[in-house]
C-alpha cells in the first residue's frame, strides 16, 4: 500500500480496476485496507471495461435503425455484471437486491434504445441517459462487494452531488452549487464510518436531468468531490504504475515518472500520453490538495504524485516524458493574398470550430502566407471542406492558392519543466533527430516553455520517440 495516511481522501477506480471478479476483488482489498487508515474515505467508479462503449454504440446503431446491436447487447450487459456479482457477493438477500436493480436498469437501456430506434435519432441528452447506466450499474455491485468484507458501504447517485450546466455529453458543473451539494451530502456518510461508493462520470442538472462530464469524466467526479470536501488528497488507481516517461510499447525501458508538476501532467495529456485529463486537474489545483497515480494492480508501486509547482533547481530531470499522438493530419491554408490580412486565423479555426473537430497543434509561417493545423485523420475531409466553404471568395480570386492535408503524420512532444530554465533543450532535440535523418515538418512551442511539439511521418514514430528518450531523458532504473 502507499505510504501516508491521509484523513480525508478521495479514491476513484478506472475500469479495468472494476472490469472482472479478480479486478474488483483486488480493488475491494485496496478500498478495506486503506479504510483502516483514512477514517474518511469517498470511492469514486468508472463504469466496468468496456461496458460505455457498449452503450454509446447500442444507442448509435438504434438511431440507424438497426436494433440487434442493442437487443444483443442486453444479454452482454447481464453476463458482465452477473460474473462479478456471483463471484463476490454470496449474502442471497443483497445479490437479490443487487441483481434486481441491474436488470432494471439494463430494462431502462433496452427501453431507451427502442425509443431511440423509433425516432431514428439519438439526442445528446438521450446518449447521456444511456451512459450513465454504466457507472450506476457499476456502482452497486462494488458498494455490496464492500459490505460483503464487512465494509459500511452507501451507493450515492453523482446526480445529486455534481450539479451541471444542460451542455450534455461534456456538461459543465456549476460549482458553488455543486460544493454545496456534496457538502450536505457526504460529511454526514463520512461522520458516521460510512464509504460512500459515487457513480463517476454522470452529473445532473438543476433540473435533475442526468448529464455526462465528457472525457475523463471519472477522474473529474474525483477531483471534483475531493475540492469540495475538501479532501487531503485524490488518488486515482488505473492499470499502469503511474505516468510513464514514453509509451512502453514503443520504449521498453520507459520509467515512471515519480514527480510531475500540475503544468507537465496536463501537457501531457494534451499531448495524448494516458494520463489524467486537463480539466481533471484544476479542482485539486485551486483547491491545493495533493493528488497521486496508482496501479490497482500493483498497489505497493508509489505511483506518480502530482504537485503544483516546483523550483528550477528541484527538477531532478530536464525532460520528463516523450509521447505521440498518432492518426493525424496537418491541415494546410496557403495563399500570398492572405499577408497582412485580419481575421484570416479566426475565420479558418471558426471553420473548424463548426465541424466539432478538436485541433492538436498549429504552426504559422512568419510570413504570413500559410497556416497549419494538425486534425485527426478521420476529420481532415470535413475540415477542409469547411475552411473552403468559409473562404470561397478568397479561393476563387486566388488570394488562398490551396487548402490540403498530408498523408497521416504524427505528432511528438517532449515535456519537462526544466527547459523553462535550460538553454539548448530545442537544439539537443532537434539534432538528435537530425542524425537519425528524421524530418521535422512542422513545430510549435508554447511560451510557457513546459513542451515542445512537431509534427512527423508516422512511420517516423517509433525511432524519435525511442532516440528522443535515450537522449534528451536522464536513465532512470525500472521501479518495481
Amino acid at each position: 500500500m502507499v505510504n501516508g495516511n491521509p484523513h480525508n481522501l478521495v479514491m476513484k477506480f478506472g475500469g479495468t480496476s472494476v472490469g472482472n471478479p479478480q479486478a474488483m476483488r483486488q480493488t475491494v482489498e485496496i478500498i478495506v485496507g486503506q479504510k483502516q487508515r483514512s477514517p474518511y474515505l469517498t470511492v469514486v467508479t468508472s463504469a466496468l471495461s468496456g461496458i460505455t462503449d457498449i452503450l454509446l454504440r447500442s444507442a448509435n446503431a438504434a438511431a440507424r435503425g438497426d436494433a440487434e446491436v442493442y437487443q444483443q447487447a442486453t444479454q452482454t450487459l447481464t453476463a458482465r455484471h452477473e460474473e462479478i456479482l456471483n463471484a463476490l457477493i454470496h449474502d442471497p438477500n443483497r445479490a437479490a437486491a443487487v441483481r434486481a436493480e441491474i436488470q432494471q436498469m439494463i430494462g431502462d437501456f433496452a427501453s431507451l434504445c427502442l425509443a431511440i430506434y423509433i425516432l431514428g435519432e439519438a439526442t445528446p441528452r438521450a446518449l447521456d441517459a444511456v451512459s450513465s447506466l454504466g457507472e450506476r450499474m457499476a456502482v452497486r455491485l462494488l458498494a455490496a462487494a464492500l459490505q460483503e468484507q464487512g465494509c459500511p458501504a452507501q451507493v450515492v447517485e453523482a446526480t445529486s452531488l455534481i450539479i451541471t450546466d444542460d451542455h450534455y455529453q461534456s456538461a459543465y458543473p456549476d460549482w458553488a452549487a455543486t460544493q454545496a451539494a456534496v457538502r450536505a451530502v457526504l460529511p454526514p456518510l463520512l461522520q458516521s464510518g460510512i464509504v460512500p461508493v459515487v457513480t463517476g462520470f454522470i452529473g445532473a442538472t438543476r433540473q435533475g436531468v442526468v448529464t455526462t462530464l465528457g472525457r475523463g469524466g471519472s477522474d473529474y467526479t474525483a477531483a471534483l468531490l475531493g475540492a469540495a470536501l475538501p479532501a487531503d488528497e485524490v488518488w486515482i488507481w488505473t492499470d499502469v504504475d503511474g505516468v510513464m516517461s514514453a509509451d512502453p510499447r514503443i520504449v521498453p525501458e520507459a520509467h515512471t515518472i515519480e514527480e510531475l508538476t500540475f503544468r507537465e501532467v496536463a501537457e501531457l495529456a494534451y499531448a495524448g500520453a494516458k494520463v489524467l485529463h486537463p480539466k481533471t486537474i484544476r479542482p485539486v489545483i485551486e483547491a491545493g490538495i495533493g493528488l497521486r497515480v496508482l496501479n490497482t494492480f500493483n498497489p505497493t508501486h508509489p505511483g506518480t504524485r502530482l504537485v503544483a509547482e516546483k523550483p528550477p533547481e528541484n527538477h531532478s530531470s530536464i525532460v520528463k516524458s516523450v509521447t505521440a499522438i498518432r492518426g493525424m493530419k496537418l491541415v494546410t491554408v496557403e495563399g500570398r493574398g492572405m499577408l497582412g490580412v485580419p481575421g484570416v486565423a479566426a475565420r479558418t479555426f471558426a471553420a473548424i470550430a463548426s465541424t466539432g473537430t478538436n485541433i492538436s497543434l498549429i504552426s504559422q509561417a512568419s510570413s504570413e502566407q500559410a497556416i497549419c493545423i494538425a486534425v485527426p485523420a478521420d476529420a481532415a475531409e470535413r475540415v477542409i471542406a469547411a475552411i473552403q466553404d468559409e473562404f470561397y471568395r478568397e479561393i476563387q480570386g486566388k488570394d488562398i492558392d490551396r487548402v490540403w492535408a498530408t498523408d497521416e503524420v504524427v505528432i511528438v512532444t517532449v515535456v519537462g519543466e526544466g527547459m523553462r530554465s535550460t538553454p539548448g533543450v530545442a537544439g539537443k532535440v532537434f539534432s538528435a533527430l537530425g542524425e537519425q535523418r528524421i524530418n521535422v515538418i512542422a513545430i510549435a512551442q508554447g511560451s510557457s516553455e513546459v513542451s515542445i511539439c512537431f509534427v512527423l511521418r508516422a512511420e517516423d514514430t517509433q525511432a524519435a520517440v525511442r532516440t528522443l528518450h535515450r537522449q534528451v531523458i536522464p536513465h532512470q532504473e525500472v521501479q518495481a
